[in-house]
């Protein structure tokens, strides 16, 4: 008898794409039947994947041999550099998580006015600085705890406009009259929201931590399913995290314990996923870069 996967209530949008390209294996193939097996799994249609695959081909990223169920699809170049997480960015997080990179109490500013006629430019770096986690504290300012200089800058030159970019530092910031570094990241960061997503992950973690140590525990499509989806989750918690250093975060914060329990996830997955036969997915080796044991403890 076999156990149903972790509970999928606000499940992440996953695209179809994203299910096909996280199932390429090592061998740089994917097993249509365990495809249409998991994306049934995650509540998508055999029209969706059918579509999907068809679309993918088309566009040269695979290609394919049989029909329905019984194909076999190829990546035609790595398909799975979307599914990559940072790992730079990763580790600093679990860094943070170990004590290992305490803030020095220092903010970092960067501060920009580029014209309209340069607006997309304009428009990239924003979103730039955003992707950093930088928080905006007025039009053209933005302020971020970590020191990503280098990467603004380097975003700055490739856009043509470096001449626009002044960045300062200071430990002595004030936004109207807040002055407490915790009160001014509650102010200029989401954190609930943010903290809603890990507690959304952390929650995934632990139903799927206990299905993979029951018996009989989950089956081998209900594993891949459950792997395809913990990505995305810990996408989903991740993307938005300006990773702030603890020291300005409400404590206890959830980030720290969803990250500790989707590495144990990720490391039971793939501990199970080598007792089986053929080659294993690319997806368990992005992470395992990511989540190196020096880093996930």
């Amino acid at each position: 008898m076999n156990t149903t996967p972790p509970a999928r209530t606000e499940r992440p949008e996953i695209p179809t794409r994203l299910v096909v390209q996280s199932l390429v294996r090592e061998d740089g193939t994917v097993d249509a039947d365990e495809l249409y097996a998991v994306a049934g799994l995650l509540g998508m249609s055999d029209q969706q994947v059918r579509l999907c695959v068809t679309r993918l081909v088309a566009e040269g990223r695979f290609t394919r041999r049989g029909r329905g169920r019984k194909a076999t699809l190829r990546a035609v170049a790595d398909a799975t550099g979307s599914l990559a997480p940072d790992a730079s960015y990763v580790r600093h997080a679990y860094r943070q998580d170990a004590g290992l990179a305490p803030w020095d109490g220092t903010w970092h500013l960067y501060a920009f006015a580029v014209p309209e006629a340069r607006r997309v430019a304009r428009d990239s770096l924003r979103e730039h600085l955003l992707h950093l986690g930088a928080a905006p504290v007025q039009n053209g300012l933005y302020v971020t705890a970590n020191p990503v200089g280098e990467l603004v800058d380097a975003q700055a030159r490739h856009l043509g406009i470096e001449g626009t970019l002044t960045r300062l530092t200071t430990t002595d910031l004030r936004v109207g009259d807040l002055t407490g570094p915790r009160e001014l990241a509650a102010a200029l960061w989401p954190l609930a929201e943010i903290a809603r997503r890990h507690e959304r992950l952390a929650a995934f973690a632990e139903t799927c931590l206990t299905l993979l140590g029951a018996e009989p525990g989950l089956t081998d499509v209900e594993r891949l399913t459950t792997a395809v989806e913990l990505a995305a989750r810990f996408t989903e918690a991740m993307d938005p995290d300006p990773l702030l250093p603890p020291e300005l975060l409400p404590q206890p914060w959830p980030g720290r314990h969803a990250r500790r329990l989707a590495a144990d996830c990720w490391k039971h997955l793939d501990e199970a996923s080598r007792t089986g036969s053929g080659p294993g997915l690319r997806l368990f080796a992005l992470y395992a870069d990511a989540l190196g044991p020096e880093d996930a403890g």
